[in-house]
């Protein structure tokens, strides 16, 4: 018997051992919304309550015996939580196990007969499953139920006192050693961080049939209801993980994510608005000379009065001479790659640095021939119409602006914009709108 007592112990040890290290390959995936060192995952439990042979299984006989006596038992445990839902436990039990009164097989009892068996040590490795941790608003959550199965072993001896009939034989049948299957639910009520009031009933299941010195047809069967306190190891003030509620903790990162996203949106409103403020005063032309104010050197020109790019007074205007403009494929090639570098920021009249170095070789071309540049701003049908022809106005103007801070004659610069209203492609598909939104350059 001592030998298979310590070979009990040594697999109980390896399951021990595989657990913790299943725990540690499997933690860091399973649990991605808290940290495991935040939580205690070790504990030890002590429990008390009453043994009897009557189970919720047994037929209207309640097996060999007919009468069962409730008898006191005491019991333990260590448990590894895994997840906040699953974890593995090592159980310990003794105590006695009673009935009276022996079944006959024509279905009448035998006054007089009754056995006693004592559970000198059981140990059976368990899985745990909490079902739900029922708590909506905190994260350590107070009522848990749970239910356990698993595999043990035990040592046992039964004494029968009966007449000594062949069915009933009187006498003790010595310690023996047998496996069983305990299959159990309950509740844990969270006393305080680190304490649980553990409230269960495990139904045992024997893989014999003498358990109660009694030979019978089918295996036998005893409960065990038991109230104790579940300690939690580890660093002292932290949570236990099977006290954990996912879904609390997932209502409270959701609630900062939202508030999180309204300051972003609040902030980004503000910053739209002190902006669009911005770029409206920039681009306004308050002496009407046909420069912006951002680029205006010479503010407050009296009106009509003949300006340099800079928004500066002519000393002498320059003579008019109206002769044949030419436009070659070369002129031609530089506007048509100064269209397609063309990037303005998203849904705004800001152009991008990248497109400033195509635009200065317009602007160069503008000043050595002297062309005229009509700009018409387009838009695909997304959105308002008078938010696209506002914002195809913009843009062109935005052009003619950059062009003008480059030396470019205001005065030969058109800008226009069409909105949606000219497009050049369907606008039910993304290719399409995409060719829509397009400012044109027209050389004359």
């Amino acid at each position: 018997m001592n030998s298979r007592i310590t070979k009990s112990a040594l697999i109980l040890s390896l399951v021990g051992l595989s657990t913790s290290l299943f725990a540690q390959d499997v933690m860091p995936d399973s649990t991605k919304r808290f940290d495991k060192k935040d939580f205690r995952t070790w504990s030890i439990g002590l429990n008390g309550g009453m043994l009897t042979h009557y189970t919720p299984f047994n037929n209207r006989a309640n097996g060999d015996f007919s009468t069962p006596q409730e008898s006191w038992g005491y019991g333990g445990y260590i448990k590894k939580q895994i997840l906040p839902g699953f974890g593995i436990q090592a159980d310990f039990l003794a105590g006695k196990v009673k009935g009276l009164r022996a079944n006959n097989p024509d279905g009448t009892t035998q006054a007089g007969t009754s056995f006693e068996t004592r559970i000198d040590w059981s140990a059976a490795v368990s899985g745990n499953f909490t079902i739900a941790n029922m708590s909506l608003n905190h994260k350590r959550t107070v009522l848990s139920p749970y239910l356990t199965a698993g595999a043990g072993y035990m040592s046992s001896s039964a004494n029968t006192n009966a007449i000594g009939t062949a069915a009933v034989p009187a006498g003790n049948t010595g310690y023996g050693e047998h496996w069983f299957i305990p299959v159990g639910a309950g509740f844990k009520v969270g006393l305080s961080k680190g304490v649980n009031l553990d409230l269960g009933y495990t139904v045992n299941f024997m893989k014999t049939n003498n358990f109660d010195g009694v030979q019978s047809a089918t295996n036998d069967k005893f409960t065990y209801a038991h109230a104790g306190v579940e300690i939690a190891l580890g660093k002292r003030g932290t949570s236990q993980l099977q006290n954990f509620s996912a879904v609390a903790a997932v209502r409270e990162e959701s609630a900062a994510e939202s508030a999180e996203l309204r300051r972003a949106l609040s902030t980004s409103e503000q910053n739209r608005l002190r902006d669009q403020e911005q770029y409206a005063k920039d681009m306004g032309d308050e002496d009407g000379d046909g420069v912006a104010n951002k680029f205006d050197k010479c503010p407050g020109t009296p009106a009509n009065t003949t300006v340099d790019g800079a928004g500066c007074p002519l000393k002498t205007p320059k003579q008019i001479i109206k002769e044949k403009v030419i436009v070659t494929a070369e002129d031609r090639k530089v506007v048509d790659e100064a269209i397609r570098n063309l990037e303005f920021d998203l849904s705004k009249a800001t152009i991008r640095p990248t497109s400033y170095n195509t635009l200065n070789r317009v602007a160069a071309l503008l000043v050595e021939k002297n062309f005229s540049l009509k700009l018409a701003g387009h838009t695909d049908n997304t959105g308002s119409m008078a938010l696209n022809l506002r914002l195809s106005k913009d843009r062109a103007e935005a052009i003619k602006t950059y062009l003008v801070s480059q030396g470019a004659n205001a005065s030969r610069i058109e800008a226009t914009g069409y909105g949606p209203n000219q497009p050049i492609a369907s606008n039910k598909t993304a290719a399409g709108r995409q060719k829509n939104r397009r400012v044109e350059f027209s050389l004359f």
